[in-house]
């Protein structure tokens, strides 16, 4: 899993610290995530979330609220509201640099969040959220201790999970004025409800609630065992593949999604990311492609010359599975690696269709054929003489015309 840096300007203009995390792979789709009452993007829970998303092709990006972690601002002045326009901004971000969030997690007053921006989102599809409280004013339990001292002062320190924090009278009537059950119902997209039965943090009637404000399709899964900030690997892990298995059904590509190339086209975009990075958007996949971090890049996806080994080595895989399937032969599973170098033509005994001078620097392509269970001699032969036959192999031997032109709505209109 590859993890960006990012940052975007808040609801008070200032700068707030985000993460993205990748798939080494296909992109399936782009999720948000909001964490909990005080916490960070970087709870250890969040980034085992990230990691079990990624496996099942879904990127992530995570953010501290205003005035937690690693963002600017001033918590004290912060109240649900504000969240809330926060986690709009961030999905603005990530529509603008990458792709629209598709998928939305909270997590405890987090998903409280999710809950009442997700109407306001166009292109979310479905909603997840993680231990939340039916009742934004259920936070103020937090310090009902110094309730009190609070609404009568205007502020006050109180303790938090061993941290100091100020908390505002507006933080109070913010929370006490959001009546999120309206939000609930009208929100109309599938919900999943995860929520620990022994939560001692956000009780299980919460999700109770939650659910029975919500409208179908809307779904509960129980965290048996689980405490409220997922403290435990195994059950982050369980919460990330559930969420992954459950919204596979939701998040589907759909048109108008990715720029639109012509029929047949490959569309590469930078992404605005990283010195590098790029979007391809192929048949209707959408990819990245970067260059490594010792070229100045951020590794986030295959460079050029790995997309050009992939062509190669999957024609390869193709072809040779198109002739055994011709030839009524059963082979094992087949792999090709492919390994690519510039060498001096006098280096390359071994290349062949060189005519140009012996001290120019040419690409080869090296091709490892392997096959489940190995193969007779001359099935050797056969396969080498087969994969040679591969019309991404006939491309990058012969030669290629390359036509480049500049799009017309790139002109400026000199009028």
């Amino acid at each position: 899993m590859k993890s960006l840096k990012l940052e975007f300007t808040g609801h008070d203009g200032g700068q707030l610290a985000a993460r993205l995390d990748l798939p080494e792979g296909m992109i399936a789709g782009y999720a948000l995530f909001a964490h909990c009452f005080t916490c960070s993007k970087d709870l250890m829970a969040v980034r085992r979330i990230a990691t079990g998303l990624a496996r099942h092709g879904i990127a992530l990006m995570r953010f501290d609220f205003t005035g937690l972690g690693a963002s600017d601002g001033e918590f004290a002045s912060t109240n649900f509201s504000s969240n809330i326009e926060d986690l709009k901004r961030a999905a603005s971000h990530l529509t603008e640099q990458f792709e629209a969030p598709r998928l939305l997690i909270g997590h405890s007053l987090g998903g409280a969040a999710v809950l009442a921006a997700a109407g306001d989102l166009p292109t979310i599809d479905a909603v997840v959220t993680i231990g939340a409280p039916a009742d934004v004013s259920h936070v103020l339990h937090n310090f009902d201790a110094d309730l009190a001292r609070i609404e009568s002062e205007g502020r006050a320190e109180v303790s938090l999970q061993g941290r100091t924090f100020t908390i505002e009278r507006q933080f109070i009537e913010d929370a006490r004025g959001t009546r999120l059950t309206d939000r609930i119902a009208k929100l109309r997209k599938p919900l999943l409800i995860l929520h620990a039965p022994r939560d001692a943090t956000v009780g299980i009637d919460n999700a109770a609630q939650i659910f029975n404000a919500a409208k179908h399709p809307k779904s509960y899964i129980s965290l048996d065992g689980a405490d409220h900030l997922l403290s435990k690997a195994e059950d982050a892990e369980f919460a990330a593949g559930v969420i992954a298995g459950w919204v596979a059904r939701y998040i589907q590509p759909r048109p108008g999604t990715h720029p639109v190339a012509e029929q047949g086209a490959v569309l590469v975009t930078e992404t605005g990311a990283g010195k590098f990075q790029q979007r391809v958007h192929a048949s209707g996949h959408s990819l990245l492609a970067d260059e490594p971090l010792s070229f100045g890049g951020d590794e986030t996806g295959p460079s050029p010359y790995d997309y050009v080994a992939i062509g190669l080595g999957a024609c390869t895989s193709m072809t040779l599975r198109m002739w055994a399937d011709r030839k009524g032969l059963n082979p094992g599973k087949i792999s090709v690696e492919v390994n690519h170098s510039k060498v001096h033509a006098t280096d390359c005994g071994d290349c062949v269709g060189h005519d140009g001078p012996k001290d120019a620097r040419i690409d080869r392509f090296e091709r490892h054929i392997r096959v489940e269970g190995g193969v007779s001699e001359e099935m050797k032969n056969d396969l080498l003489r087969i994969a040679n036959l591969c019309p991404v192999h006939k491309t990058l031997e012969s030669s290629s015309v390359i036509v480049t032109k500049v799009a017309e709505e790139a002109l400026q209109d000199d009028g």
